[in-house]
């Protein structure tokens, strides 16, 4: 029996005889293999995260550690590592379609299979597929795998991060399904392939070492579970965790009420230029236990390299309605069993080589994930959750130290971080990642041991949070002065209209921006603090996306869109500043039934000034917030009578 294959009656109805008939061992045994397999892959995860050379992996956690099956159980994915989402939605699909192509019957023991094309694995070119095949008796039962971001697989940009590039030929080393190790040696001409066209081979060398000790132990782990509880029992493991995860997941389904819903979302431009949008249309069709996708009416594939895999819109379709009706369910394979899509081939999340490249993916997918939210969000009610800041923002560049050496950082100094959205539960936390993404903020003083730069600043920004019942996270502005020359990829892909969308009467979070302040206007050594963001500091800078005021440069929702890719890139001079801000988290509830208390609370702390708290929450702050925050009170009588008119 496969794991495609359902039970003919719920896990909790099932008797004693019935579950050990399909899974070969006990609920007990079965749940002690489970806790015992999520044990190997977060081992796996530690080990790896603590040799890791390179820094988006070290800093970021950009790598992911999954257990699937055998092929004669269809490759589930059965475990997962607590790590990058957007890795995990795509690598069951990814495994089962790399061993397939290579043959099953190829593979020996000790083999490291790798692969790193995006329309057979998902993602992009950066991230490679690393899949250990578990014998037992000559037979495979299992695969243990890494995905792991690499600094750098070749193409025209160094690190690989840029919304321009124009196919497939400029994106990267594409990897096809190849050996790394044979039965435990190194494959020489694999090894050679991927470090003539890397500039990074010195961070890769290592890091792929310490993935082979981490996939052997991973499987020598496994070896032990099967040693002490016996291969069907494993075998058993694998098919039960699935079915857990489908059957709560199928159940949350059935709670929404059968109908059609429709959202959308927007992607500003592509790299080519500003006189296209895109934009992204979902049909979600629920009836009883089933939701399909339905995304015709989404843009056309881009004409750069910001599109989507099929399996990369997949994964967004189904962490957002994960989200939405049952975040606790445990994720494999078996989590998105109900849930069918359908997208047409050479559209912007199902795009087509070799013109529709894709490198930028997540943040296609994280715009589908928002059109989710205003599909589902109306039904939902109280249920509801407020959108996230909606784009990465990513930050990439490359220079020259004084000494001659080259530099390069990648998702370190952008707008990398920011708010989610408020829920029934409270407010949005105004400092994470995006909905779709898992990873750490990396340390300050590792960024700036690492490349020339200082960041100044890493804060809220007041009166950009959605206003509601509960509010949304508060948006981030990151300021990061720059040592050296250096030439940056800066892609801030969502700022025409409001990402942070508000959920059950709650308002929309503001939008951000991206601003160099070149030398000579950031004289950050004359001022001696930081610059404010307030309207009049930005006129003799130079805007690198947001709708601004075309005189000012300041924030205006009626202004003039500043195009993110208008060069191809952003060359400065020692000693000039980038400025982030993210857009804002939406808010959840009526704002203006806000306890008091909370936007007292919320003045005191800077997420909201005394303006705001009256023009957003109808409250009415007494005092001086800068100076004295812990001497402002509320005007109650005054409150009163705001919130009644």
């Amino acid at each position: 029996m496969t794991t495609t294959e359902l039970p003919t009656v719920s896990l909790r109805d099932m008797d004693d005889d019935e579950f050990t008939a399909r899974y070969g061992t006990d609920r007990f045994t079965a749940s002690v293999i489970t806790n015992r397999l999520h044990y190997v892959v977060e081992h796996m995860s530690t080990g790896f995260l603590r040799e890791a050379f390179s820094p988006i992996i070290r800093d970021w956690y950009d790598f992911a550690c999954t257990i699937s099956g055998p092929p004669e159980q269809d490759y589930p994915m059965s475990v997962v590592s607590n790590s990058l989402v957007v890795f995990l939605g795509t690598m069951g699909d990814a495994v089962r379609n790399t061993v397939i192509e290579y043959g099953p019957e190829n593979l020996r023991p000790g083999d490291v299979l790798i692969g790193n094309d995006p329309y057979r694995t998902g993602t992009h070119v950066n991230d490679v597929l690393f899949i250990h095949p578990v014998f037992r008796d000559d037979k495979i039962v299992s695969f243990v795998n890494i995905r792991a971001h690499q600094l750098d697989m070749g193409g025209t940009v160094p690190g690989g991060f840029s919304g321009t590039k124009a196919n497939i030929y400029e994106n990267g080393l594409v990897i096809p399904p190849v050996l790394l190790y044979r039965q435990g040696e190194p494959v020489r001409s694999t090894f050679s392939l991927i470090f003539d066209n890397s500039r990074f081979g010195d961070i890769l060398l290592p890091d792929f070492k310490s993935i082979y000790q981490q996939l052997h132990l991973g499987a020598r782990l496994i070896g032990e579970n099967i040693d002490r509880y016996g291969t069907d029992a494993y075998l058993g493991t694998l098919q039960y965790a699935v079915d857990t995860s489908a059957e709560r997941m199928r159940e949350a389904i059935a709670r929404i009420p059968d109908g059609d819903y429709v959202g959308t979302g927007l992607v500003d431009a592509d790299g080519m230029d500003e006189t296209e949008e895109f934009r992204i249309k979902v049909t979600l069709i629920k009836r009883g236990e089933h939701i399909e996708a339905e995304l015709s009416g989404t843009s056309r594939q881009a004409r750069t390299s910001i599109n989507a895999s099929m399996l990369d819109s997949k994964t967004a379709v189904g962490v957002a309605i994960t989200m939405l009706l049952d975040p606790e369910t445990p994720f494999t394979t078996g989590t998105w069993r109900n849930i069918d899509m359908a997208c047409p081939p050479g559209s912007l999340l199902n795009s087509l080589p070799p013109e529709g490249a894709s490198m930028m993916f997540w943040e296609i997918t994280t715009t589908l994930v928002t059109a989710v939210f205003d599909a589902l969000n109306p039904v939902l009610g109280e249920r509801a959750v407020a959108g996230d800041y909606g784009s990465l923002n990513l930050h990439n560049a490359t220079g020259v130290l004084p000494d001659g050496t080259p530099w390069a950082t990648a998702a370190q100094c952008g707008g990398e971080h920011g708010p989610w959205g408020a829920t029934s539960d409270g407010d949005g936390d105004s400092y994470t990642v995006l909905f779709m993404l898992n990873n750490l903020d990396p340390a300050t003083e590792a960024i700036e041991h690492d490349v020339p730069v200082v960041l100044l600043r890493k804060e809220a920004a007041t009166d950009t949070a959605g206003a509601g019942f509960h509010r949304g996270g508060a948006a981030t502005i990151r300021d990061s002065l720059w040592l050296t020359d250096a030439s940056a990829y800066s892609s801030p892909f969502r700022t025409k209209i409001p990402s942070g969308l508000g959920a059950n009467g709650g308002d929309t979070g503001k939008l951000g921006a991206v601003w160099i302040f070149p030398p000579e206007v950031a004289k950050i050594r004359e001022r001696g603090q930081v610059i404010p963001h307030s309207p009049e500091v930005y006129a003799d800078t130079i805007p690198v996306g947001g709708v601004l005021d075309p005189t000012t440069k300041a924030l205006d929702p009626a202004g003039k869109y500043f195009y993110f890719a208008s060069r191809p890139s952003w060359d400065t001079k020692a000693g000039a500043m980038f400025r982030y801000l993210t857009n804002g988290g939406g808010g959840w509830g009526k704002a203006f039934e806000r306890d008091p208390e909370r936007v007292l609370r919320d003045v005191r702390d800077g997420y909201v000034t005394v303006e705001g708290a009256a023009r957003d929450y109808g409250v009415v702050v007494l005092g001086d917030p800068d100076n004295d925050p812990e001497g402002i009170s509320i005007d109650e009588d005054a409150t009163r009578t705001l919130r009644k008119g």
